[in-house]
């Protein structure tokens, strides 16, 4: 079997479960682009993170939120997959919650 999310191709899916009706212009933007990040890692990372928690962050979770979308995904992807240490202007509260998602849904 090819290592990485290959060996995942026919049982993930690359795209939202999560409908927009009920979020905000903010929450809906932010949906958006956690799920097109560029590279399908974190599509599946980012993404589903937002599908299971978007709704229920709050205005300064969502500013932290936004931040992330800035940094590169390969940095992001070494940082949850604990390739490289978490720099600790990003080792907060809800980034730990993205990396223990990850974990759970690797398992």
């Amino acid at each position: 079997p090819r290592p990485g999310f290959w060996r995942w191709r026919h049982a993930v899916t690359t795209g939202t479960n999560l409908s927009s009706e009920g979020l905000d212009p903010r929450q809906r933007r932010l949906l958006f682009r956690c799920w097109h990040r560029g590279i399908r890692e974190m599509d599946l990372v980012l993404g589903g993170f937002a599908d299971a928690h978007l709704a229920s962050l709050t205005e300064a979770e969502l500013d932290e939120l936004e931040r992330w979308l800035e940094v590169p995904d390969q940095q992001i992807f070494a940082w949850v997959n604990g390739m490289e240490m978490t720099p600790q202007e990003f080792d907060t509260a809800l980034f730990r919650r993205l990396r223990d998602f990850h974990r759970k849904e690797k398992a």
